[in-house]
């Protein structure tokens, strides 16, 4: 079976209707769940997030991504600008060997191990 790691700026995407994305297969970890959940205005739309996160799977967060994050976060933050949830996402990905499907591919597209999915092909 073959999995597809979401990144939040799709997540947005999808809340704000702008494309359908079938959620069987596609999977999150707490950051990107943490970084939707930040963005959240009022109850009634927590109420709705929350319902939407409820029908993603999710890849829990170990010690060897979090070190693989720190590793990342050596070499790229300096040279690319790698922030620290970017550094977790990207790291979740390359961990489990799932494809990252983001628009912002300029925040991932320089790490190595990383496959990138497209939209396209999703």
């Amino acid at each position: 079976m073959s999995y597809t790691f979401v990144d939040t700026c799709i997540l947005i995407d999808i809340l704000k209707g702008k494309f359908k994305l079938d959620t069987k297969n596609k999977v999150i970890n707490s950051i990107v769940e943490m970084e939707l959940l930040q963005g959240v205005r009022d109850k009634r739309e927590l109420k709705i997030v929350q319902n939407f996160l409820n029908s993603f799977q999710r890849v829990e967060i170990n010690q060897d991504i979090l070190n693989y994050a720190k590793d990342l976060i050596e070499t790229y933050s300096l040279s690319h600008n790698l922030k620290l949830a970017d550094a977790i996402i990207g790291s979740t990905a390359i961990v489990y060997n799932i494809p990252l499907l983001t628009h912002n591919t300029k925040d991932f597209r320089f790490l190595p191990y990383l496959e990138l999915a497209d939209l396209e092909e999703i």
